[in-house]
């Protein structure tokens, strides 16, 4: 697995800067040993040199227009398909996840950078009537100015290119502080939109501490911020942002629940449980954290849970018969064995486990639990691949089981009865919900959020009208002729 062969940097005003911080080393989870990326970390003066940067770059980006705007993003979403072998090793050796889940993130990302650049000749305003006879009236969208994109670690292309890809086509520049675990991945994406032709100051990238997250989100001159990442993060930057009246977009976690009912195909509902709880090594926050077996006759299902549990291949994503990696540190192995350990002590069983492999590296053991609703692992969210089985004897009871938490992000029912699957999908509170269907996986062009603490009531992500409305400002335009002149 290659490594960055120089040390990274972040790009600011166009230029590869080393940051005035510590000197870090970004080392590979499953060979700990081996350091994958180094970097500078940038300090508050390199960001606020960024945040001028994209201030002073705004009206002539915002002048090109939309269309060329576009062009850029389809040439950017063609610079990450010419180096995605190159970039897909870069995110397994710094994220951990198998070189297949890595180049189907790569394949994605680009997506979504294409899908935004044709965004760019939808409609752009709403023209209303008006009471006076030679009056239109239009609405216009108009830039933020700079946005503030914090992004994390657990897909570190793709979510970044869900918020860059559609600020920039509306007209706005961006500060992007990157996760910290994938500094190199940040690079190689940078280096994608550089090569595109974007103009200087247009994006810039910071590799730097948590703390400066605070700073960029706290600036005067940042018109709206966009996080993903954990509650408690998103809750602080909640209160600094709507504080000063900028926009705000938080995506957070989940702690999304499966129902399976009686009539479900054990089969489809098996496979897609231990896929959605396991994939990425748990380490998405659509994973499925909890699953409710609705009444009786769930013995073929837990049967083949048990089965393909068991039976999971653990080890270094580099190697192609491996489908699940280590997760993303040893800190993060920690927490989750703990997890799990609490969840024993409290009452909870292991149903299924999968086998560890030999050798060094963070790896967590696939875990499936039972036990009592009481447990603590069946209301805060595990960043891993555990998840718990309960049991519901009605659907009402599952139904309220599976809003018995602060987050509403996904959930997804098995079934083929259209009236339980109707009840499912206006009771569930969840932003997405899946019918015989992982709770994992979303479409681009379909808008993408939560409900509760996994969100912040606004628009979505994902979506061109719903980026649309968020990346800019709606105004409208009252167009009346001015009198004839004699």
């Amino acid at each position: 697995m290659p490594v960055m062969t120089k040390p990274a940097s972040s790009f600011i005003n166009g230029t590869w800067v080393d940051g005035s911080g510590a000197f870090v080393s970004r080392h590979n989870p499953a060979v700990p040993e081996e350091a994958v990326t180094s970097y500078h970390q940038a300090g508050s003066a390199d960001l606020a040199q960024a945040i001028q940067a994209a201030a002073s770059a705004g009206t002539s980006w915002d002048g090109l227009g939309i269309l060329a705007r576009g062009r850029v993003l389809a040439a950017a979403a063609a610079a990450i398909r010419e180096r995605a072998e190159e970039i897909a090793a870069v995110m397994t050796a710094e994220h951990g996840k198998t070189i297949a889940e890595s180049r189907m993130e790569v394949d994605a990302s680009a997506d979504t950078f294409d899908y935004h650049a044709a965004s760019a000749r939808n409609p752009v305003g709403t023209e209303f009537p008006s009471s006076h006879p030679e009056e239109r009236i239009l609405t216009v969208r108009r830039p933020l100015g700079v946005v503030g994109v914090i992004t994390p670690w657990n897909f570190p292309l793709q979510i970044p290119a869900w918020k860059i890809a559609p600020a920039l086509l509306h007209g706005n520049t961006v500060v992007w502080k990157s996760a910290s675990n994938t500094p190199g991945v940040s690079v190689l994406l940078m280096e994608a939109l550089a090569a595109s032709g974007i103009p200087a100051g247009v994006v810039n990238l910071i590799l730097g501490p948590g703390q400066l997250g605070s700073e960029l989100v706290s600036d005067p001159l940042v018109g709206g911020v966009t996080f993903t990442g954990s509650v408690p993060v998103g809750h602080h930057i909640r209160g600094i942002v709507c504080g000063r009246g900028a926009k705000l977009q938080l995506e957070l976690g989940g702690h999304n629940a499966t129902l399976v009912l009686p009539d479900a195909d054990a089969e489809l509902a098996a496979t897609s449980v231990v896929a959605a709880a396991m994939g990425s090594t748990g380490q998405k926050c659509t994973a499925t954290r909890r699953v409710i077996l609705v009444g009786g006759g769930h013995e073929d299902f837990l049967a083949r849970v048990k089965d393909k549990v068991s039976k999971l291949v653990l080890g270094p994503g580099t190697d192609a018969s491996v489908q699940i990696g280590p997760v993303v540190s040893p800190s993060a192995r920690e927490e989750i064995n703990a997890a799990v350990e609490q969840a024993l002590s409290e009452g909870g069983e292991i149903l299924a486990q999968a086998v560890l492999p030999k050798g060094e590296g963070s790896y967590v053991a696939p875990t499936v639990l039972t036990g009592p609703r009481s447990m603590t692992i069946c209301q805060e969210e595990v960043f891993g691949p555990v998840t718990t089985v309960l049991h519901a004897e009605t659907l009402e009871e599952a139904i309220e089981l599976a809003n018995n938490t602060v987050f509403g992000l996904t959930a997804a029912v098995f079934s083929s009865d259209e009236r339980a699957i109707r009840r499912c999908v206006s009771a569930l509170q969840a932003g997405l919900v899946k019918v015989n269907a992982p709770t994992t996986g979303s479409e681009l062009h379909a808008p993408f959020g939560g409900m509760k603490d996994s969100t912040f009531a606004g628009p979505r992500e994902q979506n061109s009208a719903a980026a649309a409305t968020f990346f800019t400002h709606e105004k409208t335009a009252y167009l009346r002729l001015a009198p004839k002149k004699a």
